[in-house]
């Protein structure tokens, strides 16, 4: 409530004496004891006290055209004021989305957080040891995954495995071991990992299973 208006309900009690004003249609053509613009807006926008607007309540039960001076401008306020909420909550809405870009990984120049990724080497050439694996395109990953997919090479032996990512230096960056099981004809280890700090760039993918040779293959981590 306005501390120099009137509630809600009070105004209620205006439009109901004004409502039955407007029954006995009374036109009033030479707007005879009509109070000026100033005053009906005042009423309208709850600017005036109740004690002050109720000296005119009767004339404005007995003029249809004030009536409608007095319905004019409480509509155009109604309109200003749901937009001024609307305007208040796509204020707020852009917020939320600008603190939410500025904060998401993406904004930072990271990729959103992938769960798991899927390294296929089924028609990989295989170099044991640990030697360069031949010239192929590297497998790419990124360095967010937390969970490995690796599909081994076509008839790799289910079984204990192990994994180490390398760099070229030979320098070890991660380890884990899983199991590989065989499903449908593909030989799939499972593997969590922990790449988030590492950075991007060609690495050595090694895995040793059951024949506990170790194989190679080029991995480029983004």
């Amino acid at each position: 409530m306005n501390a120099r208006g009137y509630s809600d309900r009070e105004e209620e009690r205006i439009l109901e004496v004004l409502g039955r004003g407007l029954l006995t249609e009374f036109p009033n053509p030479t707007r005879t004891g009509c109070p000026s613009s100033d005053v009906l807006k005042r009423i309208a926008s709850h600017e005036m006290p109740l004690s002050e607007a109720e000296k005119w309540l009767d004339h404005l039960g007995s003029c249809s055209p004030c009536y409608r001076d007095y319905s004019d401008v409480r509509n155009a306020n109604s309109k200003l004021r749901r937009w001024a909420f609307f305007a208040v909550a796509a204020g707020i809405l852009l917020c939320v989305l600008v603190v939410g870009r500025i904060f998401s990984p993406k904004h930072h120049g990271l990729p959103m957080a992938q769960t798991t990724a899927v390294l296929d080497l089924r028609n990989r050439s295989i170099t044991r040891g640990a030697g360069q694996p031949p010239a192929q395109v590297p497998l790419e990953v990124s360095r967010y995954a937390s969970h490995w997919d690796i599909q081994l090479p076509l008839g790799s032996p289910d079984g204990p495995y192990e994994m180490r990512l390398i760099t070229a230096k030979g320098e070890q960056v991660f380890a884990a071991r899983g199991v590989a099981t065989i499903t449908g004809g593909i030989t799939l280890l499972s593997v969590q990992i922990r790449l988030s700090s590492t950075s991007p760039g060609q690495y050595l993918l090694r895995l040793r299973g059951p024949t506990l040779v170790w194989n190679s293959y080029s991995v480029d981590v983004q």
